[in-house]
């Protein structure tokens, strides 16, 4: 803009000399052109009175160098000539400037000559004998002027170019200078040129409209971070080239990365083949979904596209404004799955979700697992029944061992109730049926309890139980806490030896009461101790059924135990038998 103003004024300045010059030149030339006519007037009047009075005696000894004098007679014929030969001029009866004076008695003329570059000034006057007295004068053109008046005129010119160069730079800073000290922070306490004030107002005003929006950008920016930094889900945002915009500190530490990813490409964090797909697919606009194994759990990879309504020309998104997509709903949604971008509409950017499937999956893998379990263990019993029940039917057994099928029919049935019994108590605790018939439970009375209705089983298996401790009240369901006393209790002498011992101990400490079920039995391998309170789950198979487990106690005894808030411990050395420890918290209530 400077220069702008320095070349405009140094213009202007040149033109204004110029036309200063021109405009000096003509009314110069004007004014002694005026001079030059009224002084030959006056000098052809005089030269007629003594033309008229002495006749060509007044042309001896005249010094006429700056004047042409022509006596023309009346018929036009030169009579004298001061400047040219008589012999050889034409007769100028029919010169103008001849006429007039023979008409009017005084007449002038010019007339230019272009190769001489001047102007002949003309007058004429009668005399009384009817003869024509004339006189000429050389006059310059305006150009001879101007070329006689160059130097002068250039000398004119430089000072002038000078003079503007200088006022030209000082005006073009003094100009600008308020210009540039504009202060567009606070547009409005600028003291510059009151002409600024409407642009300065309207500054002022986007400036706040820029301010607001940048607040509610920001604000939306913190509370996307705050949500994605607390997600346990993996969220990454990426560009429509697969640059990483934002990644939260799940999927950071899920792929093994941190924050200094951010502005690589996708590939740079996860070099998987899956993720690779994924994204090809979002670049396509495909939403497209994928179950993989990342840090030893199943993880569900979900990538969807993020449309925008401009052309691929367009510049892409920051990550402000994909995550404000993210939050308005741009990205497209599992109906959205098989959409085809239109010629309308471009990638703007994908989102990559990775969720935790772990549970989801194993839990799956339970329910197969049980529906199995659940199947083969229903099986066995209802095929002994059948096949003892035709048997009988068809009259194939002896009488003396009849009551033998009938016992056998008999004691797998009881299995069965067993077992759909079991099965109706876990699915009762998986849905909390029972957790709201709550109240003070004294653990230890409950362990006396279970310990006499065991006794008879404990005498014939030879098994001494004891029962050591002291009262200890908390508040639960006095229903599922007998029935961790009694599966702990009824596993204990099941699985000991033959003259064995199981010791039940209850403590009851400032915030914990504490039951302990101890046995001198076979014990449980160490490869087996984190799976024994799966359901179904049994270390020796073919004991367990003899003893007519249902393999279901343990999973009772854990679901119980989680309803109560309470941890159960495990140690059991093989050959020596199994302490299983359940410490139940005084302060958990539901």
């Amino acid at each position: 803009m400077t220069k702008r103003i320095f070349r405009a004024i140094c213009f202007v300045a040149l033109g204004v000399a110029a036309a200063c010059i021109a405009l000096f030149l003509c009314v110069l030339y004007g004014y002694f052109s005026d001079m030059q006519e009224k002084q030959l007037k006056v000098q052809t009047d005089l030269a007629a009175q003594a033309v008229a009075s002495d006749g060509l005696d007044y042309f001896d000894g005249l010094d006429t160098a700056e004047y042409r004098i022509t006596w023309i007679g009346a018929d036009g014929a030169v009579l004298y000539d001061n400047k040219s030969d008589l012999y050889g001029m034409e007769n100028h009866l029919e010169r103008e400037e001849v006429k007039d004076a023979l008409t009017n008695g005084s007449g002038e003329s010019f007339r230019y000559s272009v190769t001489l570059m001047e102007r002949a000034l003309y007058s004429a006057k009668r005399l009384p004998d009817g003869s024509v007295i004339r006189l000429s004068v050389s006059q310059h053109t305006l150009l001879t002027l101007l070329l006689g008046m160059m130097q002068p005129i250039c000398g004119i010119i430089v000072i002038a170019l000078g003079l503007s160069l200088v006022l030209a730079m000082r005006l073009s800073r003094q100009i600008v200078n308020p210009l540039n000290e504009i202060n567009l922070d606070k547009p409005l306490k600028n003291d510059g040129y009151d002409e600024l004030s409407p642009l300065l107002c309207r500054i002022d005003s986007q400036q706040k409209q820029i301010r607001m929006q940048g607040e509610k950008l920001l604000q939306k920016q913190k509370e996307f971070e705050t949500v994605t930094e607390n997600m346990t889900e993996g969220i990454i945002l990426l560009n429509e080239k697969g640059i990483v915009l934002s990644i939260n500190p799940a999927a950071a530490s899920l792929f093994e990365s941190d924050r200094s990813c951010i502005g690589r490409h996708i590939l740079s964090v996860s070099r998987s083949s899956e993720v690779s797909d994924l994204f090809l697919k979002a670049e396509k606009g495909r939403r497209a979904e994928k179950t993989i194994t990342l840090a030893g759990g199943q993880y569900q990879l979900i990538m969807s596209p993020v449309i925008s309504g401009r052309s691929s020309s367009d510049e892409a998104v920051d990550g402000n404004e994909l995550s404000g997509r993210l939050s308005s709903g741009e990205v497209l949604s599992e109906d959205a799955s098989s959409v085809r971008l239109s010629s309308s509409e471009a990638l703007s950017g994908a989102v990559l979700l990775a969720i935790n499937v772990t549970e989801k999956e194993d839990a799956e893998q339970m329910r197969r697992e049980f529906t199995a379990n659940v199947s083969h263990e229903l099986k066995t019993p209802l095929q002994t029944i059948a096949g003892s029940a035709e048997l009988l039917e068809n009259g194939m057994v002896k009488e003396e061992d009849q009551a033998d099928f009938y016992a056998r029919i008999y004691s797998e049935a009881k299995r069965m109730i067993r077992l759909v019994e079991d099965i109706i108590r876990l699915s009762r605790l998986d849905e909390g049926a029972e957790e709201r018939k709550r109240e003070d439970v004294d653990l230890y009375m409950l362990a006396e309890e279970v310990v006499n209705r065991l006794s008879a089983e404990a005498e014939k298996a030879k098994i001494a139980t004891v029962l050591d401790g002291e009262p200890a009240v908390i508040n639960g369901v006095p229903q599922l806490l007998q029935s961790i006393i009694y599966n702990l209790c009824d596993n204990a002498m099941k699985y000991n030896r033959e003259c064995g011992s199981v010791v039940i101990t209850v403590k009851n400490q400032a915030d914990f009461a504490i039951l302990s079920v101890a046995d001198t039995g076979i014990g449980i391998p160490q490869e087996h101790q984190a799976r024994i309170f799966e359901r179904f789950y049994r270390v020796d198979k073919s004991r367990s059924k003899e003893l007519g487990g249902t393999g279901l106690g343990l999973s009772i005894v854990k679901h119980a135990a989680r309803l109560h808030g309470a941890e159960i411990d495990l140690h059991s050395v093989p050959g020596k038998g199994t302490t299983v420890t359940v410490s139940f918290s005084k302060k958990f209530h539901r």
